[in-house]
């Protein structure tokens, strides 16, 4: 369902984003995972563990609540995962 499918989502390196990012490519093989998030210190870790040399990753720092930005960003996406959330504690 998910093999050489363009794949984005929201809130990528919060932890439902990781897991979801984890069992997709233990399962399928996506053409490519744009991973969209604010936090540039948990892209970087993430690289860690997803590198892009070995995974179809791409890393995109922005906010949902840029608009403009997610309209492009969404361009030829097959499938759009919305896992971004605004906290306060």
């Amino acid at each position: 369902m998910l093999d050489n499918k363009k794949i984005l989502i929201t809130g990528g390196t919060g932890s439902f984003g990781k897991k979801f990012i984890a069992t997709v490519f233990e399962n399928y093989k996506p053409a490519q995972m744009i991973v969209y998030s604010r936090d540039e210190l948990k892209q970087f870790e993430m690289r860690e563990t997803f590198p892009t040399e070995h995974f179809p990753i791409k890393y995109c720092i922005g906010d949902v609540r840029d608009g403009e930005r997610l309209y492009r960003i969404s361009h030829d996406v097959d499938f759009i995962i919305h896992a971004a959330a605004l906290k306060q504690v």
